[in-house]
C-alpha cells in the first residue's frame, strides 16, 4: 500500500548513528516503476564516489561497482521497487556479492511478488496505524499540542478527521499539515464535513485526504504544484530550478518589494510545509514527491499537461495542452511527439527530462522541428541534448523566458539569441565547448539568471552592465577591452548567491577594481577571486596586486570566500577582519598553480567569529605561521578560531615553524590535515580538545609529538617518519600508518596500549624486522591491512573473532586476503 510509511521507516534505519558506525559506506537509490539496471548501478557508483559516472555499458558499470564494493561493508537501500523480473534483479545484484560479509541491502516495495523474488530473510510487512498512532502523526504535523486538544471541541473534531484517514500515515500527515497552526473550530468542521470525502470515481484512485489537501491550497500554489506532473514519479526536484520555471510560467505573484525569486521560495516552502514535497534522504535543496501525491498532480493537470513517456498510454496529446515534457527513458519516441506538435502550437513548455549526458540521441533535427512548430514557448529545455549548435530560429521565440542548454556540445550561440527580450533565465552549465557568448547579450534586458559554470569562455561579451536586472551570475571573466573589464560588474547591484570572478590578471590597477563595487553587493554570500597562471609573475608589482585585492573587498554579509592564484607578497587588512561575522568557509589556494606563490604571511583569520572550514594551499614562500594568524596586533581576541571545525594546510614547501603560542585557540577543531610540508619541523598545537581526525602526510622533517587530543578517533600518518608517537589516543577507531620509523614506533605502542575502540588498522612501507603476533592486535579490530613490510614477522595463531578482513600484500613473504569472520 502506498503512503503507509515504508520509505520513512527505511530512512530512520539509514540515518541511524549505530547503523552508520557499522558500515564502510551507505547508498540510497530510488528504483521506482522504471526499473533500469544501468541507471540504478550508475546511481550507486555515484553515491559511493560522490562523482558523476559517464559509463553506459552494463558490463563496465558492473565491473566498476564490483571493484568499489570489494573489501568493503556496505548498506544499500533500494527504495520503491516494482520490478518482478527475477533475471533483472539477478543482474543488478551480481556485483554486490563482492562485498564483505555483514553487508546489507534493504528493499522497500508494495509488491509481495517483488519481495518473494529478492528476499533472503522474511519480509517486514507494515500495517495501518492504530487510531491513536494516527492521531499522534496528525497532531505533530498540525503543531497543536496533544494536551491542549484533549477533551476539547477542537480535539473531538480532530479525532473525527483522523478516523477518515483510515490508519494511513501519509493522509494523517497531509491533513495535519493542512490544519497547521489553525485553531478555528469552524474551519476544522468545514474540513470534516467536506463533500470531497464522499467524492467517488473509479478512475481517480487518490486518497480523499490528499484531494482535500489540494482543494484547500491557495490558487497560486495549485498551479505550481500541478506543474510537477510534467516530471516522472520519483523525480528529484531542485528547489531553485523549479522556482525559475514557475517564474517563467508567470505563476509567481509579486508581493510588495519582494523579488519573484523570494516569492517562489515562499511558495515552495509552503508546499513542503503542507507535505506536498519531502526533503531528499541525502541531498540538500533536493526534494521528492510521494507517488500518491504525484498521482494527485497528474489528475488535476488534466488535458493542459502532457508527459510523453509510454507509447502504450491511452492518453493522447489534447489540443488544449499547454505544457509538454518528454521522458527520454520512456518508450515514447521523439518522432511521435514531433508529429503532434502542430496540433499543440500554443504550447508554453517543452522539457526534456531524464536524458543522460552523452547518451546517443537519434533525432538530431528535433530542435529545428520544435522551434519551427512551437512559437509560443515560454520554457524550453534542451538539457543534455547532443546538440552542437542552436538554430538561428531560436530568435523567433519572442515569448521565451527560460532556456536551458546545459551539458550540450554547443561551441557558439547564434546572434539571434539577442532578440529574446523576455528571457529571464539562461542556463549554459557544463557547456565545456562554449568559448564565446553572442555580442547581443546586452539586449537581454530582462535576464535575471545567467549560469555559465563549467564553460570555457575567453571573456565576457561587451556591455554586461546593461543587464541591471541580473539576480544571479555564476561567473564573470574579466576582459581586456573597455566594455568587458571588471567595471561592468559595478552596475549589477542586485546579484545574489555565488559569484566567481576569473582572469583578474586583466585588472590593471586598483581604480578599475573599485569600479566593480563589490562592497555594495550585499546579496553575494559566496565569492571566488581567481588569477590565472602568469609566466611573467616575477615582474608583477606586489603593491598594485595588494591594492587591487583591497578594492575587491566584499560586503560583510559574505559567508564563503575563495582566492586562487593571488600574486602579491602581502594581503590587505580586510582578509580576516572580525566585521565578517558571517563567514563560515575560506579557501586560499586550490588547484594546480592556484596557490599564493609570492605570499609570505597569513592574514588574521583567527578573528573570524563564525569560521568553520579553512584550507590554505600553495603558499610557497611562507616560512612561519605565527601570532598574526591568530589575531591582529591591535586586537585582543581571547579565543582565536572559536568555531573552526576543519583546518587544512597543503603544498607549503618553505613552511618551517608553526608557533601555537599561548592561545586557547581551536576549541572546536575536529579535523586537522597537513599535507606536503617537507620543511615543517616545529611543534603542532599542543592541546586540541575536540580533535577527532588527524591526517599528516609527506612532512618528512616534522618531529613534533601528537597533540593532546583525547577525542581522536582517526589517525593517518604517511611518510612523516619523525613524528614522535609516545602513546596512541585511547578512543582511536581507525589507524593508518605508512613509513619505516612510524611502523617501528606504532607496533610496540599497539601492543602496550588498551585500544578497545580500534576497528581498522593499516600499516605499510617498513623494511625493519618487527615481530607482530595476531594476539597483540586489539580484539575490536575488524579490518587489518599490512602491505610492503617484507621483514615483518606476522604470527597467526588461534582465532580473532571480530576480524572481518585480513589483507597482507608484499609482506611477510606472502600475499593473501581473507574476507570472513573467525579468520
Amino acid at each position: 500500500m502506498g503512503g503507509i510509511g515504508k520509505t520513512t521507516l527505511a530512512q530512520l534505519v539509514y540515518h541511524d548513528d549505530e547503523v552508520k558506525k557499522n558500515f564502510d559506506f551507505q547508498a540510497w537509490v530510488c528504483v521506482s516503476e522504471e526499473f533500469d539496471v544501468i541507471k540504478v548501478t550508475k546511481t550507486i557508483i555515484e553515491t559511493i564516489t560522490s562523482r558523476s559516472c559517464k559509463l553506459t555499458d552494463l558490463n563496465l558499470l558492473q565491473h566498476d561497482l564490483k571493484e568499489k564494493l570489494a573489501r568493503r561493508k556496505f548498506f544499500v537501500v533500494l527504495d520503491d521497487s516494482w520490478n518482478e523480473d527475477y533475471d533483472a534483479w539477478n543482474s543488478l545484484l551480481k556485483p554486490f556479492q563482492n562485498g564483505v560479509k555483514g553487508s546489507k541491502i534493504l528493499i522497500t516495495t508494495r509488491s509481495k511478488k517483488v519481495a518473494s523474488v529478492v528476499q533472503t530473510v522474511p519480509p517486514h510487512e507494515l500495517s495501518l496505524l492504530s487510531h491513536e498512532d494516527c492521531w499522534l502523526v496528525f497532531s505533530k504535523h498540525a503543531r497543536l499540542s496533544t494536551d491542549s486538544m484533549q477533551n476539547t471541541t477542537l480535539g473531538k473534531v480532530g479525532r473525527n478527521i483522523v478516523k477518515k484517514c483510515n490508519g494511513l500515515p501519509l493522509a494523517a500527515q497531509a491533513l495535519g499539515s493542512l490544519l497547521r497552526g489553525n485553531s478555528d473550530v469552524k474551519y476544522w468542521n468545514h474540513i470534516l464535513k467536506s463533500e470531497i470525502w464522499e467524492f467517488s470515481d473509479d478512475r481517480i484512485k487518490v486518497v480523499p485526504a490528499l484531494r482535500i489537501s489540494y482543494y484547500y491550497l491557495p490558487s497560486c500554489l495549485k498551479e505550481c504544484f500541478v506543474y510537477c506532473s510534467l516530471y516522472p514519479k520519483d523525480h528529484e526536484f531542485d528547489k531553485d530550478e523549479l522556482i525559475l520555471l514557475w517564474m517563467a510560467e508567470n505563476f509567481l505573484q509579486p508581493v510588495g518589494k519582494k523579488s519573484m525569486e523570494e516569492v517562489g521560495d515562499e511558495y515552495f516552502d509552503e508546499l513542503v510545509a503542507r507535505s506536498f514535497f519531502q526533503p531528499h534522504s541525502t541531498r540538500e535543496k533536493i526534494f521528492v514527491m510521494h507517488d500518491l501525491v504525484h498521482d494527485l498532480a497528474m489528475i488535476f493537470g488534466g488535458d493542459f499537461y502532457f508527459r510523453a513517456e509510454e507509447v502504450e498510454n491511452t492518453v493522447e496529446v489534447d489540443i488544449k495542452t499547454r505544457h509538454l515534457s518528454h521522458n527520454a527513458k520512456g518508450n515514447y519516441p521523439m518522432s511521435k511527439l514531433l508529429g503532434v506538435c502542430d496540433k499543440v502550437k500554443h504550447t508554453r513548455t517543452f522539457l526534456e527530462v531524464n536524458l543522460d549526458w552523452g547518451i546517443p540521441f537519434n533525432m538530431e533535427n528535433a530542435p529545428c522541428i520544435l522551434l519551427s512548430q512551437l512559437k509560443y514557448l515560454r520554457v524550453l529545455s534542451f538539457k543534455c541534448f547532443p546538440l552542437d549548435s542552436l538554430p538561428d530560429s531560436i530568435g523567433e521565440l519572442i515569448h521565451l523566458r527560460y532556456l536551458d542548454l546545459s551539458k550540450t556540445y554547443v561551441v557558439t550561440l547564434p546572434e539571434s539569441l539577442g532578440n529574446l527580450y523576455n528571457l529571464q533565465t539562461l542556463k549554459l552549465n557544463g557547456c565545456s565547448n562554449l568559448k564565446i557568448l553572442p555580442a547581443g547579450m546586452q539586449n537581454l534586458v530582462n535576464l535575471r539568471h545567467l549560469d555559465i559554470t563549467g564553460t570555457c569562455l575567453h571573456e565576457m561579451p561587451k556591455g554586461m552592465s546593461k543587464l541591471k536586472g541580473l539576480q544571479f551570475l555564476s561567473d564573470y571573466i574579466v576582459g581586456k577591452h573597455e566594455e568587458n573589464k571588471i567595471k561592468e560588474l559595478g552596475a549589477l547591484a542586485n546579484l545574489h548567491q555565488s559569484l566567481s570572478i576569473t582572469k583578474l590578471e586583466n585588472v590593471v590597477n586598483s581604480n578599475e577594481a573599485s569600479e566593480a563595487r563589490m562592497c555594495d553587493k550585499d546579496g553575494i554570500n559566496s565569492l571566488s577571486l581567481w588569477w590565472s597562471v602568469d609566466k611573467d609573475e616575477n615582474t608583477v608589482d606586489s603593491q598594485i596586486e595588494r591594492d587591487i585585492l583591497d578594492k575587491l573587498r566584499p560586503h560583510s554579509n559574505l559567508k564563503e570566500l575563495q582566492i586562487r592564484g593571488y600574486r602579491g607578497t602581502t594581503l590587505p587588512d580586510w582578509l580576516g577582519h572580525s566585521s565578517y561575522h558571517n563567514i563560515t568557509k575560506v579557501l586560499m589556494g586550490g588547484f594546480l598553480s592556484g596557490g599564493f606563490r609570492n605570499c609570505c604571511m597569513l592574514p588574521s583569520l583567527g578573528e573570524l567569529p563564525s569560521l568553520k572550514h579553512l584550507k590554505i594551499k600553495g603558499f610557497e614562500r611562507l616560512g612561519i605561521v605565527g601570532a598574526e594568524f591568530y589575531q591582529n596586533h591591535d586586537s585582543c581576541v581571547e579565543t582565536p578560531f572559536p568555531m573552526l571545525e576543519t583546518l587544512w594546510f597543503e603544498s607549503m614547501p618553505c613552511w618551517k615553524e608553526w608557533r601555537s603560542l599561548e592561545f586557547n585557540a581551536f576549541p572546536r577543531l575536529r579535523k586537522l590535515t597537513i599535507w606536503g610540508c617537507p620543511m615543517l619541523t616545529g611543534d603542532l598545537p599542543n592541546h586540541l580538545p575536540s580533535l577527532k581526525y588527524l591526517d599528516i602526510r609527506n612532512c618528512e622533517q616534522l618531529s613534533s609529538c601528537l597533540p593532546r587530543a583525547p577525542a581522536i578517533t582517526k589517525l593517518c600518518l604517511l611518510h612523516s617518519n619523525n613524528v614522535r608517537i609516545l602513546e596512541l589516543p585511547p578512543l582511536l577507531h581507525e589507524l593508518l600508518i605508512k613509513g619505516k620509523n612510524l611502523v617501528e614506533a606504532v607496533v610496540p605502542a599497539i601492543k602496550n596500549t588498551q585500544l578497545s575502540c580500534l576497528t581498522s588498522l593499516s600499516i605499510s612501507d617498513c623494511s625493519s624486522h618487527i615481530l607482530f603476533p595476531l594476539s597483540s592486535i586489539p580484539a575490536s579490530v575488524k579490518k587489518l591491512r599490512i602491505s610492503s613490510c617484507r621483514n615483518l614477522e606476522f604470527q597467526i595463531e588461534g582465532q580473532h573473532d571480530s576480524l572481518h578482513i585480513l589483507e597482507i600484500s608484499n609482506s611477510c613473504d606472502f600475499d593473501f586476503t581473507c574476507y570472513m569472520k573467525n579468520v
